[in-house]
């Protein structure tokens, strides 16, 4: 029953190895880096990167890590996938409509990205070079498999149930509220402020990570554009993760703000 369900609104998986274990790596590795940021241990970039349980820690030798310029950093890890997106209309100039809305989509949604770390974000501090380096490695991975993975289901029948209207809008949707809270975040500071405040406007009412919520629509829809298996698990494994990274980020605006709203969740409006 179920695997006629999702026969009707999915490609077959196709019989590739490199998008398998692409696939099976992003779920295990998304999920268990959302395990460890509920853990406490935590991906070294924005607020978090210094709160790795300090307190448990007095005792142990701290080794320095290499670090880079917050702005900088956070540019690395996107632009190498927002290039892989651009050189996939370069390398495969047609496709079929799916194919280039996927493709159009993943581009999108790092070019954002890019921008933002360029003209949005208000930056402050550094980051962890590793951390850097390994999240730029995923997201080209990742982006390139995505795109990758479209074009082998190119060509087959398509599903019974047709998504991608639907996850187009969605998608449109997860990039625009994403947007919209990033740009609220930066408007919490004046030019060199370094501090940080509680967020106001939009869903921050509701939530802590709103912009988390909008960036997992976005890759929904990506993924009923797509009506594969792939950037389902990518979303999934994503979903782990933000929400892992959500709950270490409402714990630590407690840790530092008396009066933070106790019925502000952080995630998912009223639920997480």
């Amino acid at each position: 029953m179920v695997l006629s369900v999702l026969l009707n609104i999915i490609y077959p998986p196709p019989a590739n190895l490199a998008v398998t274990a692409m696939s099976v790596f992003n779920l295990v590795s998304l999920g268990g880096s959302g395990w460890m940021e509920v853990q406490g241990k935590h991906l070294q970039y924005a607020k978090l990167q210094s709160d790795n349980n300090n307190e448990n820690n007095k005792n142990v030798t701290i080794v320095e890590k290499a670090k880079v310029p917050s702005q900088l950093g956070m540019f690395v890890m996107y632009a190498p996938a927002c290039i892989a997106g651009f050189s996939s209309f370069a390398l495969r100039p047609s496709g079929d409509l799916r194919f280039n809305l996927v493709r159009s989509a993943v581009t999108a949604h790092f070019l954002k990205r890019v921008l933002e770390v360029l003209f949005v974000h208000k930056f402050s501090g550094s980051m962890d070079a590793e951390t850097m380096v390994t999240v730029s490695l995923s997201y080209l991975l990742s982006a390139a498999t995505m795109i990758y993975n479209q074009e082998l289901v190119e060509g087959l029948s398509e599903p019974v149930i047709d998504l991608k209207y639907v996850g187009i809008a969605m998608f449109l949707l997860g990039i625009g509220g994403n947007f919209y809270h990033h740009f609220l975040l930066s408007k919490l500071r004046e030019d060199g402020e370094k501090g940080y405040k509680i967020p106001q406007g939009g869903l921050f009412s509701l939530v802590i990570c709103p912009h988390y919520f909008f960036e997992i629509l976005g890759f929904l829809g990506i993924s009923c554009i797509s009506q594969t298996l792939y950037p389902l698990r990518f979303t999934v494994g994503s979903t782990f993760y933000l929400m892992g990274r959500s709950y270490a980020t409402r714990e630590w605006y407690e840790s530092k703000f008396e009066d933070f709203p106790k019925e502000v969740k952080a995630m998912i409006p009223y639920i997480f």
